[in-house]
């Protein structure tokens, strides 16, 4: 069997990366994934969707997707919990004040909606927070959260009806090159694909993938934790970041409150289990910032892969030495609030051959040239 496009990865990049290609007209297209929809990155992540970044490139990325987001529902016939609740950001001590000065200044130049909160304003927004050592609050009413996996879903739905075929449970294990093309690749069920484009979104697994094209992207994989409560009345519209706690919480549709926290030293692997250190410290951040939380049940607890680049932003295009592969990939914890707008950027290049996005700042050559590149420092 051919087809004229192999997306690798089923999560909501590829997913999304296949809607889009079906939308401008493909239909001989297919997506492998080696388990089921949202079952990566994509169903583990926090379902949070800001515009409020540091780096340029990914504040215009998130303002697309906002964009998307806001009539995606409707789009893809599909409930997706999107909910634009709001972010806000705190900051602790000078650095992190004068640091979200500069953010917002960009981040206003380029009509976001975004505002710097005082600690009187940000308590009579929200009372239920502790705000010792706190300096200033960025809040932008834009901003909200979705449930991840029916963003997938609703992707990987209206893929399949406009024609895209999704191998689930069929995990690429080989991919053959002639030259600068990639010919084809082979799948755990013994089957092997004839394709005129392959297209890397494998997530957490990206660099395993690029190795089987012969290729090397600087991409690796970092375990972040989670949890969520019993629910509760409805008490916070807002998906809440602290960077000096290493933390993010939003309270769900459903009345629960779901949160994370980053660990900086959390060592690159696969590994996805739940640790009792994780809980321990996600409890003790949590209530040290909500105190009323603190005698909330815990449901249960889970974890899932950041998909790292050095800069913290993701990478996406072609690689200079192939004709035919594209990547969407590296999006370090962020890619359900890029998808949309990145979809529609590979989709434009696997079907025109250009974009009229201007990307130039997220390609692999960043990282080749050997110039100084700015690292993104929004991210928790």
């Amino acid at each position: 069997m051919k087809y004229d496009v192999a997306i690798i990865g089923g999560g909501v990049i590829g997913s999304a990366i296949a809607y889009n290609l079906t939308k401008q007209g493909m239909k001989n297209i297919a997506v492998f994934e080696k388990s089921y929809i949202a079952s990566g990155a994509t169903g583990r992540c926090g379902g949070g969707i800001r515009q409020q970044w540091a780096s340029p490139e990914n504040c215009k990325l998130a303002i697309r997707s906002v964009k998307l987001f806001e009539s995606l529902d409707d789009e893809l016939d599909y409930k997706t919990e999107y909910y634009q609740g709001g972010y806000l950001l705190l900051a602790y001590g000078d650095d992190e004040m004068h640091q979200f000065d500069k953010n917002v200044k960009m981040q206003r130049n380029a009509g976001v909606p975004v505002r710097i909160l005082n600690t009187s304003e940000i308590k009579s927004m929200y009372p239920f927070l502790n705000l010792d050592g706190v300096s200033c609050g960025a809040y932008c009413p834009t901003d909200g959260h979705a449930n991840p996996m029916l963003v997938n879903q609703a992707y990987a739905n209206a893929a399949r009806r406009n024609g895209a075929k999704i191998h689930l449970f069929t995990e690429v294990k080989s991919i053959k090159r002639d030259g600068n093309r990639l010919i084809s690749l082979k799948t755990s069920d013994g089957q092997e694909y004839e394709t005129g484009c392959i297209i890397n979104a494998a997530g957490g697994f990206s660099s395993e993938i690029a190795e089987m094209a012969g290729i090397s992207v600087p991409t690796r994989s970092q375990r972040h934790e989670a949890l969520i409560t019993e629910p509760l009345e409805h008490f916070m519209d807002p998906l809440i970041i602290s960077f000096h706690h290493h933390i993010y919480f939003r309270q769900t549709m459903h009345g629960s409150v779901l949160m994370g926290y980053g660990d900086a030293n959390e060592p690159y692997s696969h590994n996805v289990e739940s640790s009792i250190e994780f809980l321990k410290t996600m409890s003790r951040q949590i209530t040290s910032l909500v105190p009323g939380m603190k005698k909330v049940k815990i449901v249960r607890q889970w974890a899932g892969s950041y998909n790292m680049t050095p800069d913290a932003q993701p990478i996406i295009g072609k690689m200079p030495e192939l004709e035919n592969y594209y990547q969407a990939i590296g999006f370090s914890g962020h890619g359900l609030m890029l998808a949309p707008a990145v979809a529609e950027i590979i989709a434009d290049l696997v079907t025109n051959g250009k974009t009229d996005y201007d990307y130039s700042g997220l390609t692999i050559e960043r990282f080749l040239s050997g110039k100084d590149f700015s690292t993104e420092k929004a991210v928790v």
